[in-house]
């Protein structure tokens, strides 16, 4: 009879789920839901819209915010889609574990109107995932805004 003997091998790396991944980053808007502009006196309409992103994960994650995307959900189409976020467009960053933070954006309109303000483009990664790709944030409902004229 011969005895076995089992070698021990290191766990494999933590790989999250991709539905996981999806999750690790809550994204809030806080707008007012109505705001009345004179455009006759100021054809730019400048709004600030706070960000709030919110570390779901129990490890550092690196985000990217992404405003120059374009919305082309079918919600869209029921409401103007001609704003545009002024600033600056990108911000990189990371969140450590469970870590809050909140960014100042400002949405810019033409004109009056109901805007859906939900277009951001969030991805994340866990930092110590080396050069995996991020993942896309998952999307809240439509945030909408209605601009009236003074």
């Amino acid at each position: 009879m011969v005895l076995l003997k089992f070698k021990s091998e290191a766990p494999p790396p933590v790989i999250l789920p991709a539905a996981e991944l999806s999750q690790l980053i809550k994204t809030n808007l806080h707008y007012p839901e109505t705001y009345t502009h004179p455009f006759v006196q100021d054809s730019l309409c400048v709004v600030p819209v706070a960000l709030t992103l919110s570390n779901c994960s129990l490890a550092r994650v690196e985000v990217i915010i992404d405003l120059r995307h374009k919305s082309a959900s079918p919600e869209s189409v029921e409401v103007h889609s001609s704003f545009t976020w002024v600033g600056q467009t990108q911000h990189h960053l990371q969140l450590r574990p469970q870590e809050v933070l909140c960014l100042t954006l400002r949405a810019c309109f033409l004109q009056p109107g109901v805007y859906n303000l939900n277009t951001p483009r969030v991805f994340a990664k866990l930092t110590d995932q080396g050069a995996m790709c991020e993942t896309s944030q998952q999307t809240a409902s439509p945030a909408l805004i209605i601009i009236n004229s003074a």
